[in-house]
C-alpha cells in the first residue's frame, strides 16, 4: 500500500457524532461541557462525522489529529476512532483567524518526516471555513498535498487546477468573498441559522456565502435588496450562526414607528421624559445587550435620528467594535451596551445620499460588510424548491387541531411551471401570500395554475407594476417578460372592475370585453388557459 499521511482538524460535527454513541453520563458530560463553554447547543447528527467518514473509506499510514478542544474530549474522540493516531493540541483563541490557524499548523507539518513517494493529505471538511482555506493554500504551495472532503457519506478529492502564486493570490485580491465561497466546503451542517434559506442558484449562494462569513465577525452588516427578499430571515441567520446566538435578537422596523417614538424605542427613556412615560424604559440597544440588533428599513430614519445612530455606532476609544454608548430620552448620563448591528433597506441609499436624505458617514458605519439579496426573478431556478418548502410550512400551520377539516395541498406540475414563469414583483413574500391564499380558498388537494392566478389577482400590491430594473438571467425571454407585464395589468384591471370584463377592457383602453378575453387566452399571458382546459 502506498504510504499516506493524513492531517486533519476535529470539528463540531465530529464531536456531535461521537456524543450520539456515548452511554456513560460522565463521558457525555465531557462533550456537553465543550459546547456549553462555546455557547453552542448540542445537536443530534446522523452518521459518523467527517473524520470517521473519511477513515471508513480511505487508508492512511499515519493519522495526525489537530484539536482545539479539551484534552478529555480529544481523548474520548481518538479512542472512539479506534485507530492509531497522533494528536496535536491547539490553543486557538479565534478559530476563524487565518494567522492563528497558520501559525498552529505550520510547525506540525514541518516536523513530519515524509519519504519520497509518501503522499501528504489534508481533510477540508472538519472545522471552520478558515481552517479549510489554510489547507487549500498550503496544499497548493509549501506543502503539496491531496485534499479530501466528505459530505453526506460521500468522499471526494478536491480538484483545484491552479497555481497558487500565479492564479490564487490575484483572484483573492479581485473578489475574496466570492472566491473563498466556491473553494471552501464550509459544511452546511456546521453552520446553524442558514438551513432554512432555500435555493441553489449562484445569486443566493453568493449572498449566503457573504452572510456566513460576516456572521463570524463582530462587524456591522448592511442587507440590501427589494422588499420581500428575506432580509429579516438573513439577519436572524447571521445572528444564529454567530457566537452571539444564545443572546437576544431584537428587531426594530424603523418605518413602522412614528418619528416621535423611534428614539425612545432605540435608546430608551427616563420616567417623565414625555407624556405617558411613567417609568424608565430600556430601548432596543439595551435589550439587545450581548446579542444582535436588527434595524429594518433603516433608510426611513430622518436625519436627526441618523445623527444619534451615528454616535451610538461609534465605539469608544480602545473599546470593542460592538461597544455602544447612547443616552436615553430625558436622561443626563450615557448608557452602554455590547451590541452587533445588522441593518437592512430596500432603498437605493446612494440616491438618498446624493439627495441629502441619508448621511454618508452613517452609510459607511453600517456597511462594514454589505450583502445584496437577489430578487426572486433573478433566481427563477429556486422558485420550485421555495414554493414546495413554503407550502409544506403552510400545510403544517393550517393542519393544526384548531383548523379541523383542512386538506393538505400539493402543487400540480403545471402549477410549478406557472410559478417559475411569473415575475414575482413582491418576491418571496408575494409567493408566500399567494400560496397561503390558494391553500385556504381551494378545497381540492392539488393546487392548479388558476388557483394561484386567482390569489395573485386578489392580493393588493403597490409593487404590481413592472420594475425599473430588468434582470437578464440565463432563462430570460422578452416574450415571457412582456407576458408578465400584460398579465399584471389585466389582473389589476379586473380587480378594479370587480371582474366585469367590459369595464376592465375600458380601463385597459380596449374596445370591448371580447378583445380582453382574447388577450387573456394568449399563451404568454395564460390567464384563461386553465379554464379552457377544464
Amino acid at each position: 500500500m502506498k504510504k499516506r499521511t493524513l492531517v486533519t482538524w476535529i470539528g463540531n460535527t465530529d464531536l456531535w457524532a461521537l456524543y450520539a454513541t456515548l452511554k456513560l453520563k460522565r463521558e457525555k458530560a465531557v462533550i456537553e461541557k465543550v459546547f456549553a463553554e462555546q455557547g453552542i447547543p448540542m445537536r443530534e447528527v446522523d452518521g459518523s462525522g467527517p473524520v470517521q467518514g473519511l477513515l471508513a473509506g480511505e487508508e492512511f499510514t499515519e493519522i495526525h489529529i489537530l484539536s482545539n478542544y479539551s484534552a478529555a474530549a480529544t481523548k474520548l474522540y481518538t479512542t472512539w476512532l479506534n485507530r492509531k493516531v497522533k494528536t496535536h493540541p491547539a490553543s486557538l483563541t479565534n478559530v476563524t483567524d487565518h494567522s492563528q490557524i497558520l501559525e498552529t499548523v505550520t510547525p506540525i507539518l514541518d516536523k513530519l518526516k515524509l519519504s519520497d513517494g509518501h503522499e501528504l493529505c489534508f481533510h477540508t471538511s472538519p472545522g471552520t471555513p478558515q481552517m479549510a482555506s489554510i489547507w487549500i493554500l498550503l496544499a497548493k504551495s509549501k506543502y503539496p498535498a491531496t485534499l479530501f472532503k466528505t459530505y453526506k457519506k460521500q468522499i471526494n478529492e478536491v480538484d483545484l487546477p491552479f497555481d497558487v502564486t500565479v492564479e490564487l493570490v490575484p483572484k483573492l485580491f479581485e473578489n475574496p468573498d466570492r472566491f473563498w465561497q466556491h473553494l471552501v466546503d464550509d459544511g452546511p451542517e456546521e453552520t446553524p441559522g442558514f438551513r432554512d434559506i432555500k435555493g441553489k442558484s449562484t445569486a443566493i449562494k453568493e449572498a449566503i456565502g457573504r452572510a456566513k462569513r460576516a456572521s463570524l465577525f463582530d462587524v456591522n452588516v448592511l442587507l440590501l435588496g427589494e422588499a420581500g427578499t428575506g432580509k429579516e430571515m438573513f439577519a436572524k441567520a447571521i445572528h444564529a450562526a454567530s457566537p452571539r446566538r444564545d443572546k437576544p435578537f431584537i428587531a426594530i422596523n424603523c418605518a413602522a414607528i412614528s418619528k416621535e417614538l423611534i428614539e425612545s424605542e432605540l435608546f430608551g427613556h427616563k420616567a417623565g421624559a414625555f407624556s405617558g412615560a411613567d417609568k424608565d424604559h430600556d430601548g432596543a440597544f439595551m435589550q439587545a445587550d450581548g446579542g444582535t440588533l436588527f434595524l429594518d428599513e433603516v433608510g426611513e430614519c430622518d436625519l436627526s435620528l441618523q445623527a444619534k445612530l451615528l454616535r451610538a455606532l461609534q465605539p469608544p476609544h480602545n473599546a470593542s467594535l460592538c461597544k455602544r454608548e447612547f443616552r436615553p430620552v430625558g436622561g443626563t448620563k450615557d448608557q452602554s451596551a455590547e451590541v452587533r448591528v445588522v441593518a437592512a433597506t430596500n432603498r437605493n441609499l446612494t440616491d438618498f445620499i446624493n439627495a441629502g436624505n441619508f448621511r454618508k458617514d452613517l452609510f459607511y458605519r453600517l456597511s462594514t460588510i454589505s450583502v445584496k439579496l437577489p430578487s426572486l426573478r433573478a433566481r427563477r431556478g429556486d422558485i420550485s424548491v421555495l414554493a414546495k418548502s413554503l407550502l409544506a410550512q403552510i400545510n403544517e400551520q393550517l393542519s393544526s387541531h384548531e383548523r379541523p377539516g383542512y386538506v393538505e395541498k400539493t402543487l400540480a406540475a403545471e402549477t410549478v411551471k406557472f410559478l417559475e414563469g411569473y415575475s414575482w414583483p413582491g418576491n418571496v413574500r408575494e409567493l408566500y401570500n399567494a400560496l397561503v391564499q390558494a391553500a385556504i380558498m381551494q378545497d381540492a388537494p392539488k393546487l392548479k395554475p388558476r388557483d394561484i392566478e386567482s390569489a395573485l389577482s386578489s392580493i393588493p400590491s403597490l409593487e404590481a407594476g413592472p420594475t425599473d430594473e430588468i434582470v437578464f438571467t440565463e432563462d430570460f425571454h422578452i416574450d415571457q417578460y412582456l407576458g408578465d407585464a400584460e398579465r399584471r395589468a389585466i389582473q389589476q384591471a379586473l380587480l378594479q372592475a370587480k371582474d366585469n370584463m367590459t369595464a376592465a377592457a375600458r380601463v385597459l383602453g380596449l374596445d370591448r370585453g371580447y378583445s380582453l378575453q382574447k388577450r387573456m387566452e394568449k399563451p404568454r399571458v395564460g390567464l384563461l388557459t386553465s379554464k379552457k382546459s377544464k
